[in-house]
């Protein structure tokens, strides 16, 4: 049943692809199949139309077990989408900014604020950063407050509760240190084209951003 259930919706999904190319606002469809992070129409599909997961708000691909809180305040990169993997929870209530081109694997955990220790009412909001090229492996948490450079490759497991500004090494552990320092030269600055922001191409952005987003 299952292989005759996809052969039927194949060909249906591939006329409405078609029908959906002259439309502007479905250029991703299109233009980001060389991204690693790649976007089929039955993913925003189940995102935007269905809100399966209760992500719509996201303006990036949210798979439907993950979460996202506080989209507003959460700026992404190019081909950089928290939550496009399964079990992911990303909360920006004090501000997120993820550079060009970083992974993001299953199951990790980023944060932005935190519960006050004498107050559980109140939290303490401290923006997290994390630059461009970077890896972060499954299961990984980044705490408030955390700044990571370009080209830091987080461990699977790893707890990262201070920042490693300077990028270019792996770091891994309970609380995560650096395990190895990564030769600059080798780090390959690659871009794509044409360029989007999740599901907005890269020209209406900064209107976007204007209108919707706090950050």
């Amino acid at each position: 049943m299952g292989k005759i259930k996809f052969a039927f919706l194949n060909p249906i999904t591939f006329l409405i692809t078609k029908l959906l190319r002259p439309f502007p606002k479905f250029n991703f469809l299109f233009n980001t199949t060389n991204y690693q992070s790649k976007v089929s129409l039955k993913f925003w599909f189940e995102h935007k139309i269905l809100n399966m997961g209760g992500n719509k708000k996201a303006y990036w691909p949210v798979h439907p077990t993950s979460q996202v809180y506080n989209v507003e305040n959460i700026i992404i990169g190019v081909d950089a989408y928290p939550g496009i993997m399964k079990g992911c929870y990303i909360q920006g209530k004090g501000g997120i900014e993820i550079g060009d081109y970083t992974q993001i694997a299953p199951n990790v955990v980023i944060v932005s604020a935190n519960h006050d220790v004498y107050d559980s009412r109140e939290h303490i909001k401290a923006k997290v950063t994390i630059g461009k090229y970077c890896w972060l492996g499954a299961g990984c948490k980044i705490m408030p407050g955390v700044t990571l450079g370009d080209f830091t490759i987080v461990g699977a497991g790893a707890v990262v509760t201070k920042s490693f500004p300077e990028g270019h090494c792996i770091i891994g552990g309970v609380p995560a240190k650096q395990i190895k320092e990564l030769d600059k030269e080798k780090c390959i600055r690659y871009e794509l084209e044409p360029k989007f922001y999740g599901y907005i191409a890269a020209n209406k952005f900064e209107a976007y951003r204007k209108k919707y987003l706090k950050v």
